[in-house]
């Protein structure tokens, strides 16, 4: 039986340089999403809010701080304004070196 690992090594073995790329850079997104998603339910909790409180402080509704907290959706620069504002928190953006 071939193991999971096994099985993408191969998968990554017949693919181009592009398709590669393409992968790396989903799942860059996809880890900024879940860092994203701890910041949105780490301020929330610490200001002691509800996902609905949050929700209504940040006129978006409770299924979309759901959401966000679950790494579902990339959230704008706007959207974490709103929550920096809505927690009584600064937002503060900083591209670091690799």
């Amino acid at each position: 039986m071939i193991t999971s690992d096994e099985a993408f090594a191969q998968t990554w073995a017949n693919w181009t340089d592009q398709e590669r790329a393409e992968y790396e850079t989903e799942r860059e997104l996809a880890q900024i999403r879940l860092d994203l998603a701890e910041v949105v339910y780490t301020a929330r909790t610490e200001a002691g809010m509800t996902q609905t409180e949050l929700a209504q402080a940040m006129g978006v509704s409770q299924s979309y701080v759901s959401t966000l907290e679950g790494g579902g959706v990339m959230p704008t620069v706007n959207t974490l304004a709103k929550l920096a504002k809505a927690t009584h928190r600064t937002l503060r953006i900083d591209v670091a070196a690799a």
